[in-house]
């Protein structure tokens, strides 16, 4: 129906025809010539219709209204003088039809489309209109072209492409499951994949050695912006590998990716180990555009006078008092001092000390508490200088640590110190195996199949894994890990986790057997697609890089989903629907 796209036309197509099809973007009447922008997929083009040409495509344009899909055929002309279109690609000509057909009338459009004031409530309800937006087709675009260089890159790298089951059994990686229930087997219930981890460790006992995957998972959790409850993958798993040949691979990968994506990075990544991340930044996904880096300045407060420092650092194993010094701190003012320490309290902050260096001496209001050597050797250790100022945070080390990286990252975006064209990527390495949930129980970190450095450590929450994440800017892109090879390590970590004999059979009886006949050391690691594309594209949330979206309560206000079943369905699967006691 079409001889070619809108933005494929330019000066060098001057006195050619041209069979184009698309959309009205909008439609002009300029005493009597009407004007319409042909909108595709590539872009715009602007049509004329005028009646000296021909009185049937001018009276067919006559009642173009926006949106109606429409094919034109006509000659291209270069614009009049004076009259170039510098915002269109095809600003220098236009198209004069000699023919004009509508293929399909449309209603009136709830929205303009591309209107940035549309609630996204209605976007969504309309989400095959909100589609035509440019800047999202160009984050498919996108999309589509970057997921191509990925599989390219691994096919290079000697990955195969396999497909893992959708309908599976629960296992525990820490979100909640989807459920579907079984038909033929009343009562029972497949779990949709949280992702396709036991799976592809399975495949390298099956010996194909090297293994991806563009896979969808599912995780029934709290939404935010980027996050949904159905999100996209990229899955690889590798047999007779360390951690450093993964790692390799997986930067291939990504220098394949934003290749892709006209952008250029510098493989190998930056690495740093979870204590360091944690320890210098508050975050075990830190962003490294900018400096702010968290200061121990425990032992200095030792014997001091303000108690409640002297006190936390009596036991610098479970504590922390951290310094962050921001230089030229006169550019935040005493209303966004006032702000951060309400900020930090939403995290658990107590307070939010802070000191100035002004002509050489220290004003604030702590420094009342402070012996001239304490303010002296607290300068020296910060390197401050006059004009810097400096935060404390003080308290239990899990607490500070968090609240702290916190603080860093909102002083960052209040002084605008990050540029956002910068791309900084690091690994972050040495995960802790196990932490304390809430009850007090241990649970694994990642999740029970990362293999640890060494079982042997006393404390259970000391012991390191063998597991690694891929950072960009803040975010964690994704990460992975070298897994437990060995039934019996894999028992002993189960163990650990208080997971029964009975309890291991039932849901892992089949890895454990599998383990036992010859698997092979192996590793893997996963990058989620959906985030990576909201960063690439600038997106200010991941549901702009996903077709057809659920909202934040997990809804798809298009189809109507989820929605009640009919009674008859229920009946088939054996199952009755209780209202929730209150």
């Amino acid at each position: 129906m079409r001889t070619c796209y809108a933005t494929e036309l330019s000066r060098n197509d001057i006195g050619k025809t041209a069979v184009l099809a698309g959309w009205v973007d909008s439609a002009r009447d300029h005493g009597g010539v009407i004007f319409v922008d042909l909108r595709d997929k590539s872009g715009i083009v602007q049509l004329v219709c005028d009646p000296a040409d021909s009185k049937e495509a001018h009276e067919a344009a006559s009642a173009l209204r926006s949106e109606f899909a429409i094919i034109a055929e006509g000659k291209v002309r270069a614009r009049g003088e004076g009259l170039t279109n510098e915002r269109l690609k095809t600003g220098e000509i236009e198209v004069i039809v000699d023919r004009l057909t509508i293929a399909n009338k449309s209603a009136t459009p709830p929205f303009e489309i591309g209107d940035p004031k549309v609630s996204e409530e209605t976007r969504l309800k309309y989400r095959y209109l909100d589609l035509r937006n440019p800047k999202l087709q160009e984050n498919f675009r996108l999309r589509s072209r970057v997921s191509h260089a990925m599989r390219v890159s691994l096919q290079e790298q000697g990955f195969t492409e396999i497909e893992t089951p959708i309908l599976t059994r629960p296992t525990p990686e820490g979100a909640r499951d989807y459920l579907a229930p079984s038909r033929v087997h009343q009562g029972e219930f497949y779990a949709l994949p949280q992702s396709p981890q036991l799976f592809k460790q399975l495949l390298m006992v099956a010996g194909f050695d090297r293994y991806y995957q563009i896979a969808r998972c599912f995780r029934d959790e709290d939404l935010r912006a980027d996050r949904q409850p159905e999100f996209t993958q990229v899955d690889v798993e590798a047999s007779f590998c360390d951690e450093n040949e993964i790692m390799g691979a997986a930067e291939k990968l990504l220098k394949a990716a934003f290749d892709a994506a006209d952008r250029d990075i510098a493989i190998p990544f930056e690495r740093m180990s979870y204590a360091d991340a944690t320890e210098k930044y508050g975050s075990d996904k830190p962003d490294l555009r900018y400096g702010l880096e968290l200061v121990d300045v425990i032992d200095l407060f030792a014997n001091t006078g303000l108690k409640v420092f002297a006190e936390i650092a009596k036991d610098a194993k479970r504590n922390r008092v951290k310094a962050l010094k921001v230089e030229n701190g006169d550019r935040l003012t005493r209303k966004e001092i006032d702000y951060l320490t309400d900020f930090v309290a939403k995290f658990g902050a107590k307070g939010l000390a802070w000191i100035k260096l002004k002509e050489g001496a220290l004003q604030g209001p702590i420094v009342k508490f402070l012996s001239e050597s304490e303010q002296k050797a607290i300068a020296d250790r910060l390197k401050a200088k006059d004009g810097d100022l400096v935060f404390f945070g003080a308290g239990g080390k899990k607490t500070v640590l968090d609240y702290m990286g916190r603080l860093r990252q909102e002083i960052a975006r209040l002084l605008k110190l990050a540029d956002p064209k910068e791309l900084r990527f690091a690994w972050v390495t040495d995960f802790p195996m196990f932490e304390r949930g809430e009850d007090g129980a241990l649970k694994a970190l990642h999740h029970p199949f990362t293999k640890p450095r060494d079982l042997n450590e006393g404390d259970p929450e000391e012991i390191k894994s063998i597991a690694y994440d891929i950072v960009l800017n803040g975010c964690e892109l994704g990460g992975g890990s070298i897994r437990i090879h060995d039934e019996a390590l894999q028992r002993e970590v189960f163990k650990l986790l208080n997971i029964s004999e009975g309890e291991q059979i039932a849901k892992f009886g089949f890895l454990l057997e599998a383990l036992r006949f010859g698997a092979p050391p192996h590793g893997g690691f996963a990058i989620g697609l959906d985030r990576l594309i909201m960063l690439m594209s600038g997106a200010e949330s991941i549901r702009d890089v996903i077709a057809f979206p659920k909202t934040q309560r997990a809804q798809c206000l298009m189809s109507g989903a989820p929605a009640t079943a009919e009674e008859a369905q229920l009946n088939e699967l054996g199952l009755r629907v209780r209202k929730p006691t209150k």
